[in-house]
């Protein structure tokens, strides 16, 4: 599915179709989604979301050999104007305009997609990771599920791990009325001692609720903060 400088290669195993099916809704996948799949292996999952939800769809997969295959997968399902799959490495490919990211790779280069997520992808982008996850950063939700079907290297259980890219708010705040400092480690933020919520740009702490906008906050009552230099 990809390899490192020292060209080394995991196996190609293939994501069971029920899997493929909930990870998707998982994500919430729309028909405006943009739907990203590393190491895509024979396309299947691009194609689902672009065959059930009408979503736009890149796989990025470093077997040149399984890059045709998707191609003509994609072709037999009629989605080849809705799909593309390239050739190349997930650890350098530029997948920034995704909105959904789909993942089933081994722990180890999860963990070096890891900060790439944090710097590349947009606030609210989705990541829907199949059995393994970030070894830093705390899922926004977790679930499991049986498999219906005997898959080769599948057990009869799987678990699928979601994540919502935050927007970055730490640092100090100030309002017409009002100056805050939060810490933030990922979604979980401290607003000058008060636990709060940050899901992409939705955030919330005591009683204000409000919408990162960029270097502003926006309250929903119309109360606005701006990022201190």
């Amino acid at each position: 599915m990809l390899a490192d400088e020292n060209d080394w290669r995991v196996p190609f195993i293939t994501t069971p179709g029920d899997v493929v099916e909930r990870m998707l809704e998982l994500a919430g996948t729309k028909a405006d989604d943009l739907v990203a799949d590393l190491g895509s292996g024979d396309g299947r999952i691009v194609i689902t979301a672009a065959r059930k939800y009408g979503a736009r769809g890149l796989g990025i997969e470093l077997d040149a050999k399984l890059v045709e295959v998707s191609r003509e997968n994609a072709r037999q399902a009629g989605v080849s104007d809705r799909v593309a799959f390239v050739q190349g490495d997930v650890l350098e490919a530029d997948f920034s305009r995704a909105s959904v990211v789909t993942v089933y790779l081994l722990p180890n280069l999860i963990s070096q997609l890891e900060p790439r997520f944090l710097s590349q992808l947009k606030p609210g982008t989705r990541i829907v990771s199949h059995s393994f996850h970030m070894p830093s950063w705390r899922p926004d939700r977790t679930a499991s599920m049986r498999v219906t079907e005997p898959h080769p290297g599948q057990g009869d259980e799987s678990t699928l791990f979601l994540w919502i890219v935050p927007a970055d708010v730490r640092g100090a705040w100030k309002g017409a009325n009002q100056r805050v400092r939060i810490e933030q480690n990922y979604q979980d933020i401290d607003v000058d001692g008060v636990r709060g919520t940050l899901a992409g740009n939705a955030i919330a702490w005591g009683k204000f609720r409000g919408r990162v906008d960029g270097n502003r906050i926006v309250g929903d009552d119309g109360a606005i903060l701006t990022r201190e230099r």
